[in-house]
């Protein structure tokens, strides 16, 4: 049960920095756009792409307590 509490750590620890890649690559897209190109939306909207990352995160962690918590209650 530890190893699978270490694996849903990484899990969301690989998660949050794919996260913070994701947005700010939408975040410049969308300045470009709205430079270059005319968008009407604003550049914030890039940040809606944290919400499945966030999830994604929020499961991993509380998977990580619960498998950690398990193995405590094994030895």
């Amino acid at each position: 049960m530890k190893k699978l509490s270490y694996l849903f750590t990484a899990l969301a620890i690989l998660l949050s920095n794919i996260m913070c890649a994701v947005v700010a690559y939408s975040y410049r897209d969308m300045l470009c756009c709205i430079k270059h190109y005319g968008c009407s939306a604003p550049a914030y909207v890039a940040f809606v792409y944290t919400i499945p990352f966030l999830v994604g995160i929020i499961v991993c962690v509380v998977l990580a307590i619960i498998f950690y918590k398990k193995s405590k209650h094994n030895k």
